[in-house]
């Protein structure tokens, strides 16, 4: 096997170092020690590095399998591809994984691959695409496609790819027309094309902001770095290593990954120097508030959060949504065994939770939920007061005991929630506050009869908007968030379903909501960017209350 990547040339030079020591006895025995270390040291490295990497889906296995027992000298002498293609193309098992990994760690959704080959690569990438990503595959040999195809037909991810066939450039340029970007962009192609592919990716804005450029083969065999290279290929690839270092756009940084993956990741605000080019306003709507984009801006790293009602339905959303943003979330409920169930949840998704049994129209629940969380991670950052009941009677017929219960909960004690985990947030100056109220603090909901559950969300609203006013000068705010009619399992039973029919005749989206619809205003409420929001009520309901 003819040597591909600077690890196998090392291997082959100290192979042929170590026989001719083996034929000359002048040669010490503690240098042909060395050698045949230095060999077992390169050697092992890339079988070690295959072993103890994350093994391959059974359709990766079958590509690679496929690519490699494939006859391509025979394919290009029948003319079925225009180049000799070699199966030493192929990514491999350790570079598709790392690829895999790489949309993993950037999330990326939307993929360019500029060269695919068999396309062990794409689908190895296509593999860590969320559902509903994509990747564009550029490649100008129509078989590969052919080829390919069956194998990504297998695979539940081969959906999400596309192949284009033609010249890479004239795709490029096809793409850029439509005005597409993409988070990654992995080149494999033409070597000597690598700048061009580079350039007007970067000139057309095909890569987004923050979005990382994935380039193959960069170190070429050690010929990118040898000073007697004279192969046309490493020296391309050496001009291009240079460009890009030289490129104030990005930063760079080459992985000896076989032959090598240099990563170059397009920075968020070009350099002085570039800037004092160009006429642009330099200020934080163009750099960011502290540098940060406003998705940053909307991280919740470092925080701390707690959930009333966190056990189920809205609040679990609530607590889900608070945790993927960067939270730590305090789940509480009533019903210890569901908050610990929610806590489990977040823990599978790498989030830290702590389950909290209180009923929060006790106060003493109350503050030793305050208490326990402060005792646990020092402060409260995040307060969201989510439970609530709802007993539905004429208002006629309405009990004393069923409008205490109703306020003893939804009012009294999102009010003592509200008020212990302020005067936390007053001491030090910050606290986000989301209280969950209801459209039903807007309009009459019909034909249901609620008044208990109507008024105290009505109060919820004014209290919010009463708290919201008094402590915003002292950094904390407090919004509240009012959902429509939720579609819960509940609502599927029998008894219900003429009721649901006729909110659906009542609510412009034509649908209910989903819990998964208020989990973006949840987050918004509890970052930075709402900051100059107070006593608002975000009201979600699908237009509901417009009719």
């Amino acid at each position: 096997m003819i040597p591909d990547t600077p690890v196998e040339v090392l291997v082959d030079l100290i192979t042929k170092a170590k026989d001719i020591a083996a034929t000359c006895a002048s040669v010490p025995e503690e240098l042909k020690g060395h050698l045949q270390k230095a060999l077992d040291i390169a050697s092992g490295l890339d079988e070690y590095l295959d072993r103890m990497t994350t093994k391959e889906s059974q359709p990766l296995a079958e590509l690679y399998e496929k690519t490699v027992s494939h006859d391509w000298d025979q394919v290009f002498k029948e003319g079925k591809t225009k180049f000799q293609l070699p199966k030493e193309c192929i990514t491999g098992h350790v570079e598709g994984q790392a690829l895999k990994m790489l949309i993993h760690m950037s999330q990326a959704k939307r993929v360019l691959e500029i060269g695919m080959f068999t396309g062990y690569g794409a689908l190895s990438m296509a593999e860590g695409l969320p559902e509903d990503g994509c990747l564009v595959a550029c490649e100008l040999e129509p078989y590969l496609k052919e080829f390919a195809q069956p194998i990504f037909d297998k695979s539940p991810h081969g959906k999400k790819i596309t192949v284009k066939i033609g010249s890479a450039m004239d795709t490029l340029k096809e793409l850029a027309g439509k005005g597409d970007q993409f988070d990654m962009v992995f080149i494999d192609a033409d070597k000597i094309n690598y700048i061009n592919y580079y350039n007007f990716i970067m000139d057309s804005n095909l890569l987004r902001l923050g979005g990382v450029i994935c380039v193959d083969n960069s170190l070429y065999k050690a010929k990118v770095y040898l000073k007697d290279t004279t192969d046309s290929n490493g020296l391309a690839l050496r001009e291009f290593n240079q460009c890009i270092l030289n490129d104030p756009r990005v930063e760079q940084v080459i992985v000896p990954l076989r032959d090598g993956i240099s990563l170059i990741r397009r920075v968020s605000v070009a350099s002085a120097k570039s800037l004092s080019q160009v006429d642009i306003t330099d200020d934080e709507v163009f750099r960011g508030v502290q540098g940060r984009s406003i998705l940053d801006r909307m991280r919740l790293d470092g925080k701390v959060a707690y959930v009333t009602g966190g056990g189920q339905g809205i609040g679990r959303a609530f607590a889900h949504a608070l945790g993927e943003a960067g939270a730590k979330v305090a789940v509480v409920d009533i019903d210890q065994t569901k908050a610990e169930a929610v806590v489990k949840e977040l823990f599978l998704k790498g989030i830290h939770g702590i389950p909290i049994k209180a009923d929060i129209s006790k106060a003493d629940d109350v503050q030793r939920m305050v208490d326990t969380i402060v005792s646990k991670w020092g402060t409260i950052h995040i307060a969201c007061n989510n439970a609530g009941i709802n007993r539905n009677s004429a208002s006629e017929d309405t009990s004393l005991e069923e409008w205490d219960q109703t306020f003893n909960v939804n009012l009294r004690g999102t009010f003592m929630c509200c008020q212990a985990a302020g005067r936390v947030m007053l001491k030090q100056g910050y606290g986000k506050i989301i209280n969950t109220a209801s459209m039903a603090s807007l309009i009459v909901p019909h034909p249901q009869k609620q008044l208990s559950y109507n008024t105290s969300k009505a109060g919820v609203v004014k209290m919010t908007q009463t708290l919201g006013t008094e402590w915003i000068d002292r950094g904390v705010r407090v919004n509240c968030i009012s959902p429509g009619i939720v579609d819960t399992p509940l609502i599927h039973s029998e008894d219900l379903r003429p009721l649901v029919q006729r909110w659906l005749s009542d609510i412009p989206a034509g649908r209910l909501a989903q819990v998964t619809d208020l989990q973006a205003a949840v987050v918004y409420l509890a970052s930075d960017v709402s900051d100059y929001m107070t006593g608002h009520n975000l009201v979600i309901e699908g237009g509901q209350s417009l009719w």
